[in-house]
């Protein structure tokens, strides 16, 4: 089996600060929306709810990545980060139709809103972000989970930034539709975040060939190289967004002896790592045995 591991240090004083920072934005939001009778701003705060779960999602993979397999769990805790995605982002759709259900009310019968209230705590929510931006910088150049974080508090920002603008607008010129018609722009941002966060993690969990990977591409490359006749009885699927797994058997030309297989062996996996990004790979290597030779075994 290959393995293609990058270890970079990252910093996670810094990512443990973000998260309570990111939790506190949440909840004077919430509060900021409640008192200010602003759904812009509870919106936006479910905006930053999910991505201080998404990155305390990421710290939790960091930690559990160290933790080492064991003989009950011989994949360790890789999919404690994908069962609790799926939660969030599950949790997030139902709660966004809610919101939708009380902006599309206000849109018809608009609500007086406390406009400096709001643009207060929307104030304070985007100097936080654009803290928890540059605090991240740094390891999302090295590390793709913490990239994915500081993604987040960058949309993050843009959204606070939404929403001090329609405070003004509130303010200084009444136009109180504004505040649903955020509502609803941020909430369909959120739902199509959150419906291709499903998407992936129950692909994951279902084990399908993760997008992007052509198994009948892999299939050619790997019959080309000489000494392999056949290959069949392929899987590929993910064990979490990061690593792919690969097994299959492959049908040698000659009856080769175990150094020479060793030699194919790691051809194969300098390939698949290489041109495919597949970083675990598991192969059975046959001669003549097998006398099904489908790429996919159907039972």
């Amino acid at each position: 089996m290959a393995h293609n591991n990058h270890h970079h240090e990252v910093n996670t004083r810094n990512i443990i600060f973000v998260i309570f920072l990111n939790f506190f934005i949440t909840i004077a939001e919430v509060l900021g929306g409640l008192f200010a009778n602003s759904l812009s701003l509870i919106s936006d705060a479910l905006h930053n709810f999910s991505d201080s779960i998404a990155i305390l999602i990421s710290y939790i993979a960091l930690r559990l990545s160290r933790r080492k397999s064991t003989i009950q769990k011989t994949f360790g805790f890789k999919r404690a980060e994908i069962l609790a995605a799926l939660f969030n982002a599950s949790v997030l759709i139902i709660i966004i139709f809610f919101l939708f259900k009380e902006a599309f009310i206000r849109l018809f019968h608009p609500h007086k809103i406390d406009s400096l209230l709001m643009m207060v705590v929307a104030i304070i929510g985007l100097v936080a972000n654009i803290i928890g931006v540059f605090l991240l910088k740094k390891d999302a150049h090295n590390n793709l989970n913490i990239k994915s974080a500081y993604l987040h508090l960058i949309t993050d920002s843009l959204s606070s930034i939404a929403v001090v603008i329609g405070s003004i607008l509130i303010k200084f010129f009444n136009i109180y539709i504004i505040d649903p018609i955020l509502t609803i722009i941020i909430g369909l941002y959120i739902l199509s975040e959150s419906y291709f966060i499903v998407r992936d993690t129950v692909n994951i969990l279902m084990q399908s060939t993760p997008e992007g990977i052509d198994i009948i591409e892999i299939k050619c490359a790997i019959e080309s190289i000489p000494e392999v006749h056949n290959l069949h009885h392929v899987h590929i699927w993910q064990m979490t967004d990061k690593d792919i797994h690969f097994e299959g058997h492959i049908d040698v030309c000659e009856d080769y002896r175990t150094s020479e297989v060793a030699i194919i062996i790691k051809k194969i996996e300098e390939l698949l790592i290489n041109r495919f990004g597949i970083n675990h790979t598991t192969i059975q290597v046959e001669f003549g045995i097998c006398s099904d030779k489908e790429i996919i075994k159907t039972c």
